[in-house]
């Protein structure tokens, strides 16, 4: 069966877990502290007196966090790489060229397994190095501001408190800026980094399984709902070797014909159409997060172009509409986490409803459309 990047994506759940359960804490942990001891005349100095508990607080989770995702990531990429080699199992195993492959032990490639891992931790590290920062810059902030807000206009200091607090909880923790300058929360940014190199290690076991029988092409699926990115890459047969650019090869038929017929003549060889490399395909955007295409062996004379998945009353653009009423939600559940008080934490929940009824009435308008709650939740992935 062919490979997707969607194989491996549950196994980002596990990790996606750790990211919100340590934002949910790290917003109590903040919200606490700024709420005791806010009715001393005192508060502001007892607040910046005590930023070494805080500090020391924020950095147990930062650790304990870091320390349960590497376990966990190196157990996604383990079981996404066979993932993606099993794929080329049950593509191949009924062909005489798959047989080899089916008998073999499933061995995980253990230096694509370290470089992946390697890359998640490199892709990861400024998030960690930004937690306490975060969290300790804007408690400092918000007792300027709380301090400052109260004299001005008589707000008490609980609602101003308050007020600044469902900011930074609106925003989440660090606001990440990547190399292309998208913003992302802390825990989106992380699970999105572990869904991107889980596919990544799941499309490898595939492709590495794929070079053991010397299948060296392989073909695009057509995706409904795809993107501008993905879009000029379905359908198309891709090299696994290192040429690039649309060109055209001839190659041997993959079943040939037997007996006398076959002594007689050449093997029987067709023209194939190769749009690009793989990696060429992968560095224009092809497998980015949340892609939907998969990618199966090509087999000279056997593979046919998939067919077209036509998605009426359904646009791409739709599906960016769900991902930002997702995004909503999942922004008034940080504030309602970050709730000093019942009226602050009553308001919250009437926003995160609001939006969740605008998301099942997107939903209901668009038949492809499925809801997803685990992308609600407080640190899923943008």
């Amino acid at each position: 069966m062919p490979v997707s990047p969607a194989m491996a994506e549950d196994l980002a759940h596990e990790v996606g877990a750790l990211y919100r359960d340590a934002e949910g804490a790290l917003l109590e942990l903040l919200a606490r502290a700024l709420e005791e001891d806010i009715e001393s005349p005192r508060w502001a100095e007892l607040k910046l007196a005590s930023i070494g508990n805080l500090r020391t607080a924020v950095e147990q989770v930062a650790e304990a966090l870091q320390a349960d995702t590497t376990g966990a990531v190196r157990r996604a990429l383990v079981t996404a790489y066979n993932r993606g080699r099993q794929a080329a199992v049950a593509e191949l195993g009924a062909l005489d060229i798959g047989r080899e492959l089916v008998a073999r032990d499933t061995v995980p490639n253990a230096p694509a397994v370290d470089r992946l891992a390697a890359s998640m931790a490199e892709d990861t590290r400024p998030v960690y190095q930004r937690i306490t920062r975060a969290v300790v810059d804007t408690y400092r902030r918000i007792i300027a501001r709380a301090s400052g807000t109260q004299l001005l206009t008589g707000m008490t200091r609980r609602q101003a408190s308050q007020r600044a607090l469902d900011q930074f909880a609106g925003q989440g923790i660090t606001g990440f800026v990547d190399s292309a300058g998208h913003r992302w929360e802390m825990a989106s940014y992380a699970e999105m980094a572990v869904r991107s190199v889980t596919a990544r290690a799941a499309v490898e076991g595939h492709i590495d399984a794929l070079a053991e029988i010397r299948v060296g092409l392989v073909m695009v699926s057509d995706s409904p709902l795809e993107c501008e990115r993905c879009r000029p890459w379905e359908g198309e047969v891709l090299t696994l070797g290192p040429e690039s650019g649309p060109h055209t090869i001839r190659v041997e038929k993959v079943i040939q014909p037997t007996g006398l017929r076959a002594q007689l003549r050449s093997p029987e060889t067709v023209a194939v159409h190769v749009a690009g490399s793989l990696t060429e395909a992968r560095a224009t955007g092809l497998f980015h997060p949340n892609c939907r295409h998969s990618l199966g062996a090509y087999l000279p004379g056997v593979t046919t172009r998939p067919p077209h998945h036509p998605t009426p009353n359904t646009t791409y653009e739709d599906t960016q509409r769900q991902r930002e009423i997702e995004r909503h939600i999942r922004r008034w559940k940080r504030v309602q986490a970050a709730a000093m008080d019942d009226a602050a934490r009553r308001r919250a929940g009437a926003f995160v409803r609001k939006w969740q009824a605008a998301q099942r009435a997107h939903i209901d308008a668009h038949d492809v459309l499925r809801r997803k709650p685990a992308r609600e939740q407080i640190g899923s992935a943008r």
